[in-house]
């Protein structure tokens, strides 16, 4: 009966990796079926599949090339809202002085474009009017009149001087006639010309409400983070800020201020506006004193567009502002002969494992082809699930790590069934020996495995964007083998070693100790071996068979006494 307990267990796994197949396979087909996000082939990287092109130009207030730095932090900024976004292998680079050049695998979405496009700069503004967007009134007579531009000659200069960004100072004749005229939907917005000490009159992104505001009293830069999530009463979706010690400072006074304004219901006063590349994003009253720098920007925000506006403003307000110089598609750097060429490479390297394993393990060399099978299943639906999840795409870097690791998995196997055929010659069953085996076999193969995956770590973080897909690779296939050989491999070999093919040695099992050269028929009685010449001929000429090859020299000497008193071969056991 005890015998029968790792045959148990064997069952036991290999059905915990069906499961955990089956739970893969499902993940993907909700990702195709259900959310319509994901696909049964896996996604390509730009230099096999091609993809989009925005080339973006740098805007300044005199016209003049911004320098080499801020087109560096633009670059850089404009790389992290794209990696947040889920793209993987985009390429993004500087042009001609002033243009960034974004390139993304496959055809971008109009998220994923506005994360780009967008300048960010976030401005918060105390209200000082708030109207509808019209700029027509209705006179005496009855009839609908335009407002007029404003007179040259209104004063345009505050009086008295304002003592704070909610004075009513600001609003001067003639900034009061051109907030009554400004038209919404025709609106000329410059984010980077809009000076931060002067009032600014900007409308919310669906053009409904028309805003007078006051000067910048804070901006992106104080940001720390900022997350989206849910209100806990209204179930709405916000995004969160966190400010830094400056901007939490300069909040807490302005939140005093319009919290006092509240009290006194002197609305639209106790509102603050974000502003968000010159228009209103959100304009909440001010319902309390923030002292810690957290406030929440509430408004009509969807899951997709309060993570949007979350991931801009972590990853800050860029040092320019960019006009959309052209989007194009773009075909594939390299194109599909490289990754047919690819493929081909891979096939055949696989070919000669195969051989390979037939040829010195012969029946155990199914084994080694079954388990890179199981492993190239495993590997494909976790590819497919990642670009789904994580935005990954397979570049050719990438095939060439899952080509590589075709070797490396072969390895474990290789040191697996050698520990086997050691424990076979010193004398074990091969029931004994394949679990014997599998113990020691399992440290070696620990440690090369846990240094390929931080050869592949290190690869990752320190290399170029296009090698980390071979890094990235290389890693997932590493981790992956070493899953297979504990959930597949070793329980495959404790069936088979108790079957009547493997476990009585066939001579094509792999596994015949016979074959194999056992010193020893039980752990205390020697085979019969074959007497060592000990002439000068003997001795320089091929060696007569595994058998004599694997002889201790405890053996050996044991072997030529014999044959020195009785001019036998061997003593001490049945051949």
């Amino acid at each position: 009966m005890a015998s029968s307990s790792p045959v148990k267990h064997a069952w036991r796994v290999l059905i915990g990796l069906l499961a955990v197949t089956g739970v893969l396979f499902g993940i993907n087909a909700l990702g195709v079926y259900v959310f319509d996000k994901s696909s049964w082939t896996p996604e390509l990287a730009l230099d096999l599949q091609g993809g989009t092109q925005i080339v973006l130009s740098a805007q300044t207030e005199d016209g003049s090339n911004p320098t080499q730095e801020q087109l560096d932090q633009a670059r850089a900024i404009i790389s992290q809202r794209v990696d947040a976004s889920g793209v993987g292998e985009a390429d993004i680079t500087t042009e001609g002085g002033r243009n960034i050049v974004v390139q993304i695998p496959g055809k971008a979405d109009e998220e994923t474009r506005n994360r780009i496009e967008a300048s960010a700069k976030l401005e918060l503004r105390a209200v000082l009017a708030a109207t509808s967007p019209a700029t027509t009134f209705v006179g005496d007579d009855g009839k609908e009149t335009p407002y007029p531009s404003p007179d040259p000659s209104l004063a345009s200069t505050p009086s008295p001087s304002p003592t704070d960004g909610s004075d009513l100072a600001w609003a001067t004749p003639k900034l009061q006639a051109e907030f009554l005229a400004y038209d919404c939907a025709t609106a000329q917005r410059n984010p980077a010309g809009a000076p931060s000490n002067e009032p600014l009159i900007a409308c919310d992104p669906e053009g409904q409400v028309k805003y007078l505001l006051g000067p910048v009293e804070l901006d992106g830069t104080s940001i720390t983070n900022a997350t989206n999530g849910r209100e806990q009463d209204s179930g709405k979706w916000t995004v969160n800020l966190s400010f830094d010690d400056t901007g939490t400072k300069a909040f807490g006074e302005v939140s005093k201020r319009l919290f006092a304004y509240k009290g006194q219901n002197l609305s639209p006063r106790d509102q603050f506006a974000f502003v968000l590349d010159g228009s209103v994003i959100s304009a909440p009253s001010m319902n309390g004193i923030i002292l810690d720098g957290k406030p929440s920007i509430s408004g009509t925000f969807t899951q997709e567009t309060s993570k949007t506006l979350a991931d801009q403003l972590r990853y800050g307000a860029l040092p320019l502002s960019f006009a959309v110089e052209s989007s194009d598609t773009i075909s594939a750097t390299l194109g599909s002969q490289q990754l047919q060429i690819g493929l081909i490479a891979g096939l055949i390297g696989l070919g000669l494992v195969a051989i390979y394993s037939l040829f010195s393990y012969r029946a155990l060399g199914f084994v080694i082809i079954a388990s890179i099978a199981v492993m190239a299943v495993l590997t494909y639906v976790i590819v497919c699930i990642l670009a789904w999840r994580m935005g990954f795409r397979l570049s050719l870097a990438g095939v060439a790590g899952l080509i590589v690791s075709i070797g490396f998995t072969a390895d474990s196997f290789i040191v697996y069934f050698e520990r086997i055929r050691d424990e076979l010659r010193d004398g074990k069953s091969i029931t004994g020996a394949v679990e014997d085996g599998w113990s020691r076999a399992k440290r070696t193969i620990y440690i090369s495995k846990s240094i390929n995956i931080l050869a592949a770590v290190v690869l990752y973080i320190l290399a170029d964007a296009t090698v980390k897909g071979f890094a990235f690779t290389l890693g997932l296939t590493t981790l992956i083998d070493v899953f297979i050989f504990v959930i597949f491999t070793h329980p495959v070999m404790q069936l088979l070693a108790r079957t009547r093919f493997f476990g009585e040695g066939h001579k094509l099992s792999g596994l015949d100790p016979e074959s194999l050269g056992a010193v020893y028929r039980t752990r205390t009685q020697f085979r019969q071996v074959a007497a060592v010449s000990t002439g000068k001929a003997a001795r320089a000429g091929r060696s007569r068979g595994e058998a004599e090859r694997r002889q201790t020299i405890a053996e050996r000497k044991r072997a030529e006494s014999v044959t020195d008193r009785s001019g036998s071969t061997g003593t001490g056991g049945d051949a």
